[in-house]
């Protein structure tokens, strides 16, 4: 049987061609059901405030980086976005005067502009961001050397060698309209993939590359960083892959509630607490990470129910 045609990108493959019937699951789920897909290799926590929302995201970096030591050198792949948890890191390195001469830092993903990732003069640059965020506010002395922040590159070869050089402690990210982690979005519906999109086992062979972003990613990078100017979001970016994200001991996924929707949080956590695996929703993958954790902002978590504005 052909699957459905996306609803709102007919070129592309995304969550809107799933089964109506495990859709309408999802839009059922309520707060305390989202608690009880926990299960072996994945589980979901709640933050009762935002202050120890991204209090317990923040000490997720300090909680890696103070694993390092000269012999098993240690670090954290991060996000842009959220990004309220960076000064926090900053502040926290620099209160317990945390030395992070043997730590690394991976960011997950950035911008093509112009042919070439994005430079720190992007104003929606991701290295920027955690630059002005975070490794600017700490204390130099404390800084960990510049060869240990790893940003993906066009030539993407560096990058890719640098995460057999250091243990990932934990990748962390948030999730788009996509339910992709990083840019890791679904796939264009054509070629090898007109009828079908990739097998898992295909999607889980990709590693740090190009992408194209699917239009619902654009849209949301405009509406969460960019007061809505579309026109300014770059079509094209880097991100790492599944390949990297596996060499990550830990996924830990923070849902403040203002990324994605309630229906679409409600839909990954979904699949991937009961292992329906399908690439039209890349986080589904995570299924088959052994150590997965989300994290929700209670007052964030929402309704799937009707309320025009």
């Amino acid at each position: 049987m052909s699957r459905a045609l996306s609803s709102v990108a007919p070129q592309w493959w995304d969550y809107t061609t799933l089964d109506r019937e495990i859709l309408d699951e999802a839009a059922r789920l309520k707060a305390e059901d989202l608690s009880a897909l926990s299960r072996e290799g994945f589980q979901v926590k709640f933050y009762d405030t935002v202050e120890d929302f991204y209090l317990a995201e923040a000490l997720e970096y300090i909680n890696a980086w103070q694993q390092a030591t000269a012999e098993d050198p240690c670090g954290i792949c991060g996000p842009i976005g959220p990004t309220e948890q960076l000064p926090l890191v900053a502040r926290l390195v620099n209160e317990l005067n945390i030395d992070l001469k043997h730590c690394h830092f991976w960011g997950m993903d950035e911008w093509i502009v112009d042919g070439r990732e994005a430079g720190r003069d992007f104003p929606l640059g991701f290295a920027k961001a955690d630059w002005d965020l975070c490794f600017s506010r700490i204390r130099p002395e404390l800084l960990m050397p510049a060869e240990n922040i790893h940003f993906p590159a066009f030539d993407t070869t560096e990058y890719i060698a640098s995460w057999d050089r250091a243990r990932c402690a934990v990748i962390q990210g948030g999730q788009g309209e996509t339910k992709h982690w990083a840019f890791n979005d679904p796939v264009k519906r054509e070629g090898k993939y007109a009828d079908n999109p990739p097998t898992p086992e295909e999607y889980l062979q990709l590693s740090t590359r190009e992408v194209e972003l699917h239009p619902m990613t654009l849209i949301q990078n405009a509406r969460t960083s960019g007061g809505g100017v579309v026109q300014n979001v770059p079509t094209r970016a880097l991100t790492v892959g599944p390949v990297q994200t596996w060499k990550a001991e830990k996924v830990s996924i923070w849902h403040p509630g203002h990324h994605d929707n309630p229906f679409g949080m409600r839909l990954s956590t979904l699949m991937i607490g009961k292992k329906i695996i399908d690439t039209s929703v890349p986080m589904s993958l995570l299924a088959l990470h052994p150590n997965v954790q989300f994290n929700f902002l209670r007052s964030g978590i929402g309704e799937c129910s009707v309320e025009m504005h």
